[in-house]
């Protein structure tokens, strides 16, 4: 998968957590929290759809890397061993 297909996915995920956010608003470079409200709870089933959709395991050590969305998408693609 691209770049862009992965985030394409994690967008997907993340609209269906919180449908309320402008996709088209986001920063990849911009905390992707603080950008979508979201709290805890939603961040982990944000990270749980993205296992589930794109079957990539997320070990929670790793949860703190995960900061902004080009920080997701780059580690998505790394573990998924995408060009």
């Amino acid at each position: 998968m691209t770049y862009s297909e992965i985030r394409a996915v994690a967008l997907a995920t993340l609209l269906s957590i919180a449908p309320e956010v402008e996709v088209d608003e986001l920063r990849d470079d911009r905390t992707l929290r603080s950008q979508v409200d979201l709290d805890s709870m939603d961040w982990l089933n944000f990270l749980l759809g993205l296992h589930e959709k794109l079957k990539v395991e997320i070990p929670e050590a790793d949860y703190a890397k995960l900061i902004t969305l080009n920080d997701v998408v780059t580690y998505l693609q790394k573990k998924l061993g995408a060009a």
